[in-house]
């Protein structure tokens, strides 16, 4: 699909002074602007991203009343269960919380609820459950429970106190926690509340929302708590406990639940990756080995082999499984969980291409681009557990809001993904009186529906969506740096960009432009299948291999072209080069984009 062309503003006086400032090149520098990073020590911050820059854990609204609740079940001995979510962030919260609580001395349990049977969250069923296998006065519930507030309450009538680690929204007013971890919080606290917060030592509370954080990464704030509060009391078990071997897991759940990797992120994200490229926890190598992974893992390795495999069995049953890969310490358990997990993905996969088989014919023969402004597709018995994939799928695809819905009797679920401009959410809203329940953000949301009523959602979503988009909003935006010459890109200053990485939401590759660009070799295509193209590329003063992966049946560029692209150093031996990934392109007489 041809995508719009967006290019940043170019601001060259700016970026050579940051670059003479820093010592780095001005290509950097100009995409540090266009990330909003203007400050030297910010910029500096941004591309050395070090652990002693994370802040105070107790900053993060009620982490103090956590820790206190904690320790005085330390001091009782009193078992606790840890409650989580059967995604990657859930099970890696859940896996880093009770190696923590173990430590701690506590007696831990953990839970994890059935996809199918149970549902998502902290729901009753769940609970009680839960509670028939474990008998606890303390339940930890992790990337769940900000909007649980009537099963909180049922659990604090009886006696069971309840800390809520999780990201997600909250409902309004929220739930009656012991203590509630959310950085949602601070992001509507008054000035007033936060001057109020306190922490349990000496130390200054520093500002900031932390919103940005996924549940691991607000578990590893609660661990590195722990930690300080330990020493400030001298309770050894705890301030000896090493939080940078949690890190690999931070990293693993922070990039499968594809939050921003800006701010905290990005520090535990670049440490986590770091730790994961060395791993020695059995359960992780063993992953690593059946995912057939590079020696050198990053963002793209784990949300596209380790994630998947590590998701796959809570999509389908229940993620115990991934959960106890985590935490063995028994590299045969390990390639046992691992082979697995392995299984359960390749289940996974058939599941999700039969469902989008289906989808996709019923899609290509009533898809009307110009009136179709949303896809709703639903069917009786479409498994639950891959819906959510099949919409990101088809989103990729047809570029427009597409929700999926699936499931069995009189209460279908649905999963829904969106574009840039249609908040999702708010969208459902407006669809309430159609639904039995929903929720979510502007970009991902969920819902429970009847089967009747699909028609008509459909309908509604559908005009909502054409009064809050435009033609040109259903066509991808690709969102460039900058526009270079052939020439500027050597091995060096590619080097340089390098920099910026860990890649993902917020702070995406580096995308330039070169102009009026021909064919310096004839085209190759590659490929078992002759699905990529090779081509070998010049502005008359520089020449350049480019690579364009999964082109496909895409129209090829002939005569002069602009061309779009991502710079990477090629290895091969000891010789390096520049190759250019290839994003898009157009004629070069083309009017430029804005």
């Amino acid at each position: 699909m041809k995508c719009r062309w967006s290019v940043a503003h170019a601001q060259p006086l700016l970026a050579q002074r940051l670059a003479a400032q820093l010592r780095i090149n001005t290509l950097l520098a100009q995409c540090m602007l266009n990330r909003g990073l203007s400050d030297p020590e910010a910029v500096h911050r941004f591309i050395e991203p070090r652990l002693a820059h994370l802040s105070d854990p107790f900053a993060v609204p009620n982490m103090a009343a956590a820790v206190r609740r904690l320790f005085d079940a330390v001091h009782a001995n009193e078992a606790v269960v840890v409650f989580g979510d059967y995604d990657v962030d859930g099970v890696t919260s859940t896996a880093l919380l009770v190696e923590l609580f173990r430590r701690l001395g506590l007696q831990v349990d953990f839970y994890l609820p059935h996809r199918l049977d149970e549902g998502y969250g902290l729901s009753r069923k769940a609970v009680a459950n839960c509670l028939e296998r474990f008998k606890t006065n303390l339940l930890i519930a992790v990337d769940c429970g900000s909007t649980a507030t009537e099963t909180i309450r049922w659990l604090r009538e009886r006696g069971i106190d309840v800390i809520v680690l999780d990201h997600h929204q909250l409902a309004s007013p929220p739930p009656p926690a012991t203590a509630l971890v959310n950085p949602q919080l601070a992001a509507v606290a008054s000035e007033t509340e936060r001057q109020k917060r306190t922490t349990s030592n000496t130390d200054e509370v520093q500002s900031g929302t932390f919103t940005e954080l996924c549940s691991v990464g607000l578990a590893f704030k609660l661990a590195h708590a722990v930690v300080k509060h330990g020493r400030a009391v001298g309770f050894k078990p705890a301030a000896q406990f090493d939080v940078r071997k949690s890190l690999e897991l931070v990293a693993l759940g922070t990039i499968a639940d594809i939050v921003p990797l800006t701010g905290e992120n990005r520090i535990l994200v670049s440490a986590g990756l770091a730790r994961l490229n060395t791993t020695s926890r059995p359960g992780l190598v063993a992953l690593k080995t059946v995912a057939r992974c590079p020696p050198t893992l990053g963002p793209y390795e784990v949300g596209f082999q380790l994630a998947p495999r590590l998701n796959a069995a809570g999509r389908l049953e229940t993620a115990a499984q991934a959960l106890r890969l985590l935490l063995t310490n028994d590299a045969a358990e390990a390639e046992s969980l691992a082979s697995a997990l392995d299984r359960f993905n390749r289940s996974r996969q058939k599941i999700e291409q039969t469902i989008a088989n289906e989808i996709l014919c019923a899609v290509q023969a009533t898809f009307n681009p110009d009136a179709d402004y949303v896809i709703v597709e639903g069917r009786q018995g479409w498994h639950i557990g891959v819906i959510g994939i099949v919409a990101s799928r088809l989103v990729q695809q047809f570029y427009r809001p597409t929700v999926v819905i699936g499931g069995e009797g009189n209460r279908l679920r649905g999963s829904g993904r969106s574009i840039e401009g249609f908040d999702l959410a708010a969208a459902l809203r407006e669809c309430s009186d159609l639904l039995i329940d929903h929720g979510g953000h502007a970009m991902a949301a969920g819902l429970t529906i009847r089967p009747e009523n699909i028609a008509a959602f459909r309908q509604r979503l559908n005009e909502i969506a054409r009064k809050m988009l435009e033609p040109k909003h259903l066509q991808p935006c690709l969102h460039i740096d900058a526009e270079v010459t052939l020439a500027e890109l050597n091995v060096e200053c590619v080097r340089q960009l390098d920099r910026l990485k860990p890649f993902g939401l917020g702070n995406p590759p580096v995308r330039f432009i070169a102009r009026g660009l021909t064919h310096h070799r004839p085209l190759q295509r590659i490929g078992p299948d002759r699905q990529h193209v090779k081509m070998w590329v010049t502005d008359g003063a520089a020449t350049h291999e480019a690579v364009w992966w999964g082109a496909g049946n895409e129209p090829l560029p002939t005569g002069r072209f602009d061309l779009a692209f991502t710079p990477v150093v090629n290895e091969f031996g000891t010789r390096l080069t520049v190759q250019l990934r290839v994003l898009d392109w157009r004629p070069a007489h083309q009017t430029k984009p804005t």
